[in-house]
C-alpha cells in the first residue's frame, strides 16, 4: 500500500511540475499537451507565458493582501486610514493592466492569425460529421470514407455485455479507419455537418474546429512527427456523443502516397459484373415445324324466322321491281299434294230380329 501511495504521488507530481512530453493526453496529466504542429507549439508557448504572467499577478496581489492584513491588524494597535482615493494608486493598478493586456494581447494575436491562414495547402481534406460517425474526402484525389467506432469497443459499451473495458485496448478512441496524413505538408481541411452541430478535435494538432450543417469551416496542420493521434467529437451531439472518437496517423510522404495509391485503386475498381447466363446448346438434327392444317370452311348460318339479309357490297338492280306476286322465271312451282278420295263405307243392311 506505502509503495502504491508513492507511485501514485511521484506520477501526479511529475505531471504537475514536468513539461509534458507525449502527444496524446496522459493519466494524471494536468498541463496542456505541447502537441505534434507548429500551431500547437504556439499556443502551448503562448499558454505558459500567459500562465506564468497570471502567476506573478497573483503572488504580487495575494502577498500584498497578507502582508497588509498581518502588518496592520487590530491587535497590534493599527488604525486604519481614512481617505477616499489616491490618483497616484488608481493611475498605477490602471494603467499596469494595460500595458500587461497589450502585452499578451500581441502574440495571441499573431498566433491566431497565424492558425486561420489556410493559404498554401498542397491538401485538402473534406470532413463531414454525422451522427455518430465521420466522413473523410481528400478533394481531388476521389478518395471518401466513412470512419466509426470499431467493433470491439462498440460490443464492449453495450449494457450488461459482460466484457471489462479495460481489456479493450484504446476503449473508446479507437475507429475502423483511420484518417492517414502525410508528415511535413501542409494540409487544409474543410469542416461540416449533415445533421447536428458536431466539432472535430484533436489535442495534439492544437485546434478545435465546429462541424455546422449548412456552413464550411477551415483549418489546416502541418504533422511534424509521425504516429497516431487520437480525438473525439468536442460539441454535444445527441446519445451517442461519446461515441465518435478520431484517429489521426501521420506517416512519411512516400508512405502517405502509397496508401493515397491503393486507396484509390480500390475505390476505382468496379464491382465484378454477375456471370452471364449459360448457353442452351442447339439441337444437332433440325425437325420441321409441324404442318399447320388448312382451315375448314364454316357454311353460312341464316338465322331461324329472318330473311336472308342482301349482301351491302352486291350492285343495286335499278330496273323496275317485278309482281310480287308473280313467281320467278327459273322458279318451280311446288307440286300440289295429290289427296286420293277415301272410299266411303259400306252400309249394313239391317237384321231382322
Amino acid at each position: 500500500m506505502k509503495r502504491g501511495w508513492k507511485h501514485w504521488l511521484s506520477s501526479g507530481l511529475t505531471a504537475l511540475l514536468a513539461t509534458p512530453a507525449f502527444a496524446n493526453p496522459e493519466r494524471w496529466q494536468l498541463n496542456m499537451t505541447p502537441g505534434v504542429t507548429a500551431t500547437s507549439q504556439d499556443a502551448y508557448q503562448l499558454h505558459m507565458l500567459i500562465l506564468w504572467i497570471c502567476v506573478v499577478i497573483g503572488i504580487i496581489v495575494f502577498g500584498a493582501i497578507f502582508y497588509s492584513t498581518w502588518k496592520f491588524r487590530k491587535s497590534k494597535g493599527a488604525v486604519a486610514a481614512n481617505w477616499s482615493h489616491n490618483t497616484t494608486a488608481e493611475l498605477v493598478w490602471t494603467v499596469i493592466p494595460v500595458l500587461i493586456l497589450l502585452a499578451m494581447a500581441f502574440p495571441a494575436t499573431r498566433t491566431l492569425v497565424k492558425m486561420a491562414d489556410t493559404g498554401g495547402a498542397e491538401i485538402t481534406v473534406k470532413i463531414t460529421g454525422y451522427q455518430w460517425k465521420w466522413r473523410y474526402e481528400f478533394l481531388g484525389e476521389d478518395v471518401n470514407f466513412v470512419s466509426s467506432l470499431t467493433a470491439a469497443t462498440n460490443e464492449a459499451r453495450q449494457l450488461n455485455s459482460g466484457i471489462d473495458p479495460h481489456t479493450v485496448e484504446n476503449y473508446l478512441l479507437d475507429v475502423d479507419r483511420r484518417l492517414v496524413l502525410p508528415t511535413n505538408t501542409k494540409i487544409r481541411f474543410v469542416i461540416t455537418a449533415d445533421d447536428v452541430i458536431h466539432a472535430w478535435w484533436v489535442p495534439a494538432l492544437g485546434w478545435k474546429q465546429d462541424a455546422i450543417p449548412g456552413f464550411i469551416n477551415e483549418a489546416w496542420t502541418e504533422i511534424n512527427e509521425p504516429g497516431v493521434y487520437r480525438g473525439q467529437c468536442a460539441e454535444l451531439c445527441g446519445k451517442d456523443h461519446g461515441f465518435m472518437p478520431i484517429v489521426v496517423e501521420a506517416v512519411p510522404r512516400a508512405q502517405f502516397d502509397t496508401w493515397l495509391g491503393e486507396q484509390k485503386l480500390a475505390q476505382a475498381t468496379p464491382a465484378a459484373p454477375l456471370p452471364a447466363p449459360a448457353a442452351v446448346p442447339a439441337a444437332t438434327d433440325t425437325a420441321a415445324p409441324p404442318a399447320v392444317p388448312d382451315a375448314v370452311p364454316v357454311p353460312a348460318v341464316t338465322p331461324v324466322g329472318t330473311d336472308a339479309l342482301p349482301d351491302p357490297a352486291a350492285p343495286v338492280d335499278t330496273a323496275a321491281p317485278a309482281d310480287a306476286n308473280a313467281a320467278p322465271a327459273d322458279a318451280t312451282a311446288p307440286a300440289e299434294p295429290t289427296v286420293e278420295p277415301t272410299a266411303e263405307p259400306a252400309a249394313t243392311p239391317p237384321q231382322n230380329s
